[in-house]
């Protein structure tokens, strides 16, 4: 009479030039318990200790989208993940990765995004997104990096924050955060990463990763996506040249999943 479930946000998107990266979708997940017998699968460390009682009837199920990335030079299009609902349980979307507004002609309206797990910084707006947002127990994300300047024209974004872990902050000495990693979960039979926060973009010598379980990597012109059905953050821009009118356009994040596991008898 009660199911496992794994319910996971769409990821969020991320900004353009040395942008931070997007926060996973929020991750949530329950082991069912029946007549004293826990689920033998292996769950993550987030998964709680219960599942969701059901019983003969129809479950409306929501599968959030990933936000859209934003298209160079359009300004405050970025937008976070769209939640992943199953019965009780909710799974935010993931929060934006911050445009840099500090470059002239780039959006300067959008912010940081709260979410599941919250977006990078950048080099200007400097605050991390906040995950977890939300407040749920067992928690569904962790924050994004700290972005920062460098030498000369670098900028560089903080990473996504993951299922896992927080979104690396940028460093020296020229090195945008890579995205926060996710967290593995078998209740599909198979050992499967979800929820990994996108790289963040930067203004410099290189690009960043994306973290493991679908967050999107920043790539030379533009970036990369989050994985589809994996609530993964959008990767951000990464411009080569400091005009930054080769940036390319921020990553979309992956869109998010719902599995439910039952014992047939």
């Amino acid at each position: 009479n009660t199911v496992s479930y794994l319910v996971v946000g769409g990821g969020g998107s991320a900004g353009g030039w040395a942008p931070g990266g997007g926060g996973a979708g929020g991750y949530r997940e329950g082991k069912a318990v029946n007549n004293g017998t826990p689920d033998t699968y292996t769950g993550s460390p987030l998964a709680a200790t219960s599942g969701i009682p059901v019983t003969a009837s129809t479950y409306p199920v929501t599968v959030g989208a990933g936000g859209a990335g934003q298209s160079y030079p359009n300004r405050n299009s970025t937008t976070k993940g769209s939640n992943s609902v199953f019965s009780t349980i909710t799974s935010a979307g993931g929060g934006v990765g911050a445009p840099n507004s500090g470059y002239p002609g780039h959006d300067s309206g959008s912010t940081v995004g709260n979410g599941g797990s919250g977006g990078g910084s950048t080099s200007s707006p400097t605050t991390v997104g906040v995950g977890n947002t939300p407040p749920v127990s067992p928690p569904q994300g962790n924050n994004g990096g700290q972005g920062g300047t460098g030498g000369g024209a670098g900028y560089f974004g903080g990473g996504g924050g993951g299922a896992g872990a927080v979104g690396s902050n940028a460093g020296p000495p020229n090195d945008a955060g890579p995205g926060g990693a996710g967290s593995a979960s078998s209740i599909n039979g198979t050992p499967t990463l979800r929820a990994g926060g996108g790289g963040g973009g930067n203004v410099a010598t290189g690009a960043s990763t994306g973290g493991p379980g679908g967050g999107g990597a920043s790539a030379p012109g533009g970036s990369s996506n989050g994985t589809a059905n994996t609530g993964g953050g959008g990767g951000g821009a990464y411009a080569p040249t400091p005009t930054g009118t080769s940036a390319g356009s921020g990553g979309s994040g992956g869109s998010g999943v719902v599995i439910i596991r039952y014992k047939f008898q």
